[in-house]
């Protein structure tokens, strides 16, 4: 992107729903679905070109209702969920549905994307989440390391897990959990692990597992705040950013660099943090030496000892209404796309190396994760020992975790 400018695409409905195409990590690309009352809704493929800095768009019909929620298979790029508003007898009902998108749609290598919403073809339907029984649905998200046959469901409160079979065109729920009171979980088979009472002021909205660091997650809410929790001491978070003005919708970490983090909130603002005191790498990272001056390399090695500060990156105020929606590229680490409820979807990029508000050098951050630090000989050692420090705890959570069992 041409001197880190955002692009933007308008859709012609309202949205909240946005997706990274997850199984797809060659192309950039994320999936909208709108909310519309009056007209078909739709699913927007949307396609970036990021050296032409162009995007461009399939456009497929989702005849089942408004879009509140949706979510691309690990695994198979053609396989989508989607959870939607059906409204029969002035009555308005909360579904799911696994749907799989024409083939020749699934690459977003149509040959005339753009003309597309004009002849939009229709998402063909692999099997309905059957939740007759527990309410209405509000989400389901994928297993992130499966195969593409579990998913997990939030109907009312209950919270599901279904086995996906017979290609996708049948779900059966394969165990359950009762929400019974406030923030209590009774699962109808093993134990609760944790839970975090109180964990905001007011509701919950989102939350996000940080991905190198199994014990850390961020959630956000109507108090306007991001919190960080070690699900190992849940007395109190360890990181709070106050940032926001309203209330705050969406948090994501990134996949690759656990100290980026995304919000996106009613006050129409994005804010990207460097929450490095508590990523996989709190000390940094080794930069390379080709891209540093003389006086950063002379200070390098000193700087390395000290652990690195926290700071909010950059805000970005593309957006003129509520900002739903904030997601990370599954093809390119360093770009995101947010979503607002005008149907306004920015498309971005974060900081590589770059420096922050103050003008300070940010991080060269690893592209590989936290255990496979490249560099010298000695960042391999702490590569060898962190991964070493992190199956010993994975080896006390399951004894934890067997002794609640017995």
């Amino acid at each position: 992107m041409e001197d880190d400018a955002p692009v933007i695409y308008g859709l012609e409905f309202q949205a909240r729903a946005l997706t990274a195409q997850t199984a797809e990590t060659d192309a950039i690309r994320f999936l909208v679905g709108t909310q519309s009352l009056k007209f078909d809704n739709q699913i927007h493929i949307i396609d970036f070109d990021d050296e032409n800095n162009i995007i461009n768009k399939n456009v497929l019909l989702h005849q089942a209702g408004e879009i509140w929620h949706i979510g691309g298979s690990p695994a198979d790029k053609s396989v989508l969920t989607t959870c939607y508003n059906k409204t029969s007898d002035c009555k308005v009902t909360g579904c799911a549905a696994v749907w799989r998108m024409p083939a020749e749609w699934e690459s977003g290598s149509h040959d005339s994307p753009d003309d597309s919403s004009n002849n939009p073809q229709t998402l063909e339907l692999l099997c309905h989440l059957d939740n007759t029984a527990h309410g209405n649905m509000a989400c389901v998200l994928w297993e992130p390391m499966g195969d593409g046959k579990r998913l997990i469901s939030l109907a009312d409160n209950h919270v599901l897990l279904w086995d996906l079979q017979e290609s996708s065109t049948k779900a059966v729920i394969s165990s359950s959990a009762t929400l019974e009171g406030k923030g209590q979980l009774k699962f109808t088979s093993g134990n609760q692990i944790y839970c975090i009472e109180n964990a905001h002021g007011q509701l919950v909205r989102d939350l996000d597992f940080n991905p190198n660091k199994q014990y850390y997650l961020a959630s956000c809410g109507d108090d306007c705040k991001v919190k960080f929790w070690d699900v190992r001491n849940i007395g109190e978070p360890v990181k709070t950013l106050e940032e926001h003005s309203h209330w705050v919708w969406s948090v994501r970490y990134n996949h690759s660099h656990d100290q980026l983090v995304l919000t996106g909130s009613s006050d129409s603002r994005v804010i990207l943090s460097n929450m490095v005191s508590i990523s996989s790498e709190p000390f940094g990272h080794l930069v390379d030496e080709d891209d540093l001056s003389d006086t950063e390399e002379n200070n390098q090695e000193e700087k390395s000892k000290e652990p690195l500060q926290d700071s909010i990156i950059s805000t970005y105020e593309e957006h003129e209404d509520s900002v739903y929606a904030v997601e990370w590229s599954s093809a390119d680490p360093w770009l995101f796309a947010s979503l607002s409820y005008d149907g306004r979807l920015v498309i971005n990029r974060g900081s590589e190396g770059g420096r922050g508000e103050g003008g300070e050098r940010l991080p060269s951050l690893n592209p590989t994760g936290p255990s496979d630090l490249l560099g010298s000989e000695g960042g391999r050692e702490r590569g060898i020992e962190k991964q070493k420090e992190e199956e010993e705890e994975r080896k006390k959570l399951t004894q934890h975790t067997a002794g609640l069992s017995n």
